[in-house]
């Protein structure tokens, strides 16, 4: 009797479990067809864009989920993912549309790169071109996202909030002492006496080389800043200077009235009255708002193209071939293979006129980098092929770009970084130091030559620096025959040096500074053709499928734990224990530089 109750009960609790499942998978349908259906907004009169930035900007936007709501009851938080795709596109939109009046800047806590920032400033200042107005809040004011207020009509501030105004900062993290306590060696082949990439893992602060390249390219980025926002607010670089150095964080709210920081003071509760009175409604009168994400559904006030014309935008994201690159961020990197397969069918597809290859990339595989090289050559034979750097095209970045048909940069992209290394651990001390004993017999002199529990010998070490060089040799010569410049050139400008885009500019490693809509224009010209349809590649997966693959992924679990200077920490020792895997030779700019 006991067993038969016990099946009974196993029986019942099966066909409850198998409910609850069939129930679920009935929600996601539901929710699938719904996030799928028809999504066009039509916007109202006497409305605004509530451009709310706050979180981690990223090159493009993922999909809605369904689930996205659920991130709420998650005890490890969740960071807003917005899509710098998304955000110029809802400000151009927002431009265009008669029935949008204006822009509520809500000015949050914003993670992006300069480039990134840069580039949604110019949509700011573009959209104020079309006599609308830009209404700024913040209960408090971080730097960047201050460069992003600095263009309003009017810098609203919480009377008891704060304004971060202080400079930028190039900070790097050393493990040479760590690894030395832990009995790991780092054995170093390079070439480029600024190609820092390895200095984490050799010395235990920045070569006076490095320490004048970030000197160089963070002085460049600020002094952009600075000099906007001095135009925006009126007032002389100087004096925005003198307010970093007195620490404008500390300055009570009329203090920054008095600076000319900001205009009024205010509580975000009243802000709705405030904009009322700007637009000069009634009181009562509904100010309709619109997010980013409804944006998305609002068409265009442009003709359908009938020409049949494409010019195909190709997003090259990430790190080439980086076995850590999902560690870095939402997206996945860049691999060679699938981008070399991509851009043979856009070569084969009469339609596409041309191709932008959006590059956002520190670098990686040195030989990955040569094959996407190679498959851009051939791309280039059939159809014009321009680049558009984002925040980084260095290195491999810039490997993949140079030899575009035309190089388009934002003055604040971090470039250049021309320069060959490669690593390889000695992790003999450790393993003494835990009680592990290595032994090897051989057939040949090399025939553990990679051999990580014991010291490289001469031999392989002359061999390993003869494979950086012959790297940095092929490297230099691309960069020569895509820039229409001598080796030699190109090695003056090279040796493993950071650049800003406006300083790549004035030693010919770029041709126009400009965001992504820049290089699309130049393609249509270079197409020889009037009218065309953009389209984004590689497609994107649906809110559906990538919330699957996130819970599926446990780098989404490290990536949720882990942010910030924690997350880079993270992935320069996680890349350590994943040497074996990488490329031996490595085009990347450093791993771990954080702008501050």
């Amino acid at each position: 009797m006991k067993e038969f109750f016990k099946y009974v009960l196993a029986t019942v609790i099966g066909i409850i479990v198998a409910g609850l499942i069939i129930i679920f998978l009935g929600v996601l349908t539901i929710f699938g067809i719904a996030s799928s259906s028809d999504t066009d907004v039509t916007i109202k009169n006497n409305s605004v864009l509530k451009l709310e930035l706050n979180g981690l900007v990223n090159e493009r936007g993922t999909e809605n989920s369904p689930f996205d709501f659920l991130n709420q009851f998650n005890p490890m938080g969740s960071e807003t993912s917005l899509g710098l795709d998304n955000i110029l596109s809802a400000i151009k939109k927002a431009k265009e549309n008669e029935d949008i009046k204006g822009i509520y800047l809500l000015a949050g806590s914003l993670e992006a790169q300069p480039a990134s920032i840069e580039a949604i400033r110019n949509a700011l200042v573009d959209f104020k071109e079309s006599g609308k107005f830009i209404i700024a809040y913040a209960d408090n004011y971080e730097q960047l996202p201050y460069y992003l207020a600095s263009t309003a009509d009017k810098v609203l501030i919480n009377p008891k909030g704060s304004l971060d105004w202080h400079g930028l900062a190039g900070m790097n993290i050393f493990y040479k002492d760590l690894m030395d306590k832990l009995g790991i060696e780092m054995q170093i082949f390079k070439v480029g006496t600024f190609k820092s990439a390895v200095e984490p893992y050799m010395l235990t602060e920045m070569s006076d080389a490095n320490r004048e390249q970030v000197a160089a390219y963070i002085g460049s980025i600020w002094q952009k800043f600075s000099s906007e926002v001095a135009v925006s607010r009126n007032l002389s670089e100087d004096s925005l200077n003198k307010v970093a150095e007195e620490g404008a964080m500390f300055k009570t709210g009329k203090e920054l009235i008095a600076a000319g920081l900001v205009d009024t003071l205010i509580y975000q509760n009243d802000v709705r009255s405030y904009l009322n009175r700007y637009m000069g409604l009634e009181e009562d009168n509904k100010i309709n708002a619109y997010t980013i994400s409804d944006m998305k559904g609002v068409k265009r006030n442009t003709p359908k193209d009938k020409s049949g014309n494409i010019v195909a935008v190709y997003y090259a994201v990430g790190g080439i071939d980086d076995t850590s690159s999902l560690l870095t961020g939402t997206e996945d990197g860049i691999n060679s293979k699938e981008v070399i397969k991509d851009l043979r069918k856009l070569k084969d597809d009469d339609d596409v006129k041309a191709v932008v290859l959006r590059v956002n990339s520190p670098g990686g595989s040195a030989y990955g980098s040569e094959q996407i090289w190679y498959a851009i050559s051939q791309l280039k034979e059939k159809k014009p092929v321009i680049v558009s750097m984002g925040d980084y095209a260095a290195s491999g970045g810039y490997y993949i770009s140079c030899n575009a048909d035309t190089i388009v940069a934002e003055p604040t992209t971090l470039t250049g970084s021309i320069g060959i290394f490669g690593m390889m651990p000695n992790m003999q001390q450790i393993t003494k130091k835990i009680g592990l004993n290595i032994d090897v017999e051989k057939t040949n002199t090399l025939a553990d030559m990679g051999n990580m529990y014991r010291p490289m010998t001469e031999t392989e070490k002359a061999l390993m620096q003869k494979m950086v060089e012959q790297g940095y040799d092929l490297f230099t010569t691309r960069c020569a025959e895509g820039r229409g410049m001598t080796q030699a050139e190109i090695d003056a400008i090279g040796q493993g040096r950071v650049w800003t885009g406006s300083m790549a500019l004035e030693r010919g490693l770029v041709d126009v500074l400009g965001g992504l809509d820049v290089a699309i224009d130049i393609a249509i010209k270079k197409a020889g053709i009037e009218s065309c349809t953009i389209i984004n590649y590689p497609a994107q997966e649906d809110g559906l499928f990538s919330m699957f693959e996130s819970v599926m992924n446990d780098n989404s679990i490290k990536q949720r734990i882990l942010k910030g200077d924690a997350a880079k920490i993270f992935n320069d020792v996680y890349s350590i224990s994943q040497l074996e895997k990488q490329d031996h030779l490595q085009a990347r700019m450093p791993y771990n530089i954080i702008i501050r």
